[in-house]
């Protein structure tokens, strides 16, 4: 190591000092609201908020957003409070207004407000490890996408997908590892539908370590299953998985439904 050092410029040390140094650096998430705009529906005005999730402590070029309205951080607090009453004492959401909801002077500080109040949450222990709060950044559009699913509007159904995705790999160092199994899992259904197997054998293979990690039995098998048909397809090596899929359906055999991703996907927000 010395002598790999020794022939480094006094410039060239300092600049690995540095990127050490910012390797080193704690990663957290940042939550910003930096617009919002009122809906207006037959017997209905809301306003909408977007929330841009990204990554401190790391170049983070991917800001991913989602929209959420007030109701929306209501039904969140009650369920954290639910869970965690002690722990939220000083997390206090912004009170709901009476009157001037749709005052530009009133949405600005809601703005402002509702992102403090995700910035608190965030610094809560148990909230950012909590299933509840990954939730509220992907539940609405995960639901969303699977109703496109089985519509067949797979490409609609992909770009909701593909958000979700994004931001639970931004939660994942505080969340459960098989947190992005269900959003890959559809990824992989869509992409198949859409007849594009170098995608849907990427996706699907991305989701398959934390299933057989964490023994998802349901997912495993439909997931070498659709590896192997695919793998097949694209001339991959397939004995490995193939013999996986075998083992786990002979040891298995009476205790797990053995059904297609597509069917474990879809089943999944019925």
């Amino acid at each position: 190591g010395r002598l790999g050092c020794s022939g480094l410029t006094t410039k060239e040390l300092q600049k690995n000092l540095k990127l050490a140094k910012q390797n080193e650096r704690p990663v957290r998430l940042l939550f910003e609201i930096p617009s919002s705009r009122v809906v207006e529906q037959l017997l209905n005005k809301h306003v909408v908020y977007q929330i841009v999730v990204m990554r401190s402590g790391s170049f983070d070029s991917c800001h991913v957003s989602v929209e959420r309205r007030y109701n929306d951080f209501f039904q969140l607090h009650r369920k954290l409070l639910e869970e965690f009453n002690e722990e939220l004492e000083d997390v206090l959401l912004p009170r709901k207004l009476l009157t001037g909801n749709f005052n530009p002077e009133s949405i600005l500080e809601r703005r402002l407000a509702l992102q403090d109040y995700l910035a608190k949450l965030f610094a809560t222990r148990c909230v950012r490890h909590s299933a509840h709060f990954s939730e509220f950044f992907t539940e609405h559009e995960q639901k969303q996408a699977h109703v496109l699913l089985r519509a067949g509007q797979f490409t609609a159904a992909l770009e909701l997908l593909q958000t979700v995705l994004e931001i639970q790999e931004k939660l994942l160092p505080w969340q459960k590892s098989t947190l992005t199994v269900s959003a890959l899992s559809a990824i992989a259904v869509c992409y198949r539908d859409l007849d594009e197997p170098e995608q849907a054998f990427s996706a699907a293979q991305r989701a398959l370590p934390p299933v057989r990690r964490y023994g998802l039995k349901h997912y495993r098998a439909a997931l070498l299953e659709l590896l192997v048909d695919l793998g097949y397809q694209l001339g991959r090596p397939v004995a490995q998985l193939q013999d996986e899929l075998t083992a786990l359906r002979n040891g298995e055999r009476g205790e797990v439904c053995f059904q297609s991703l597509k069917e474990v996907v879809i089943h999944k927000f019925i």
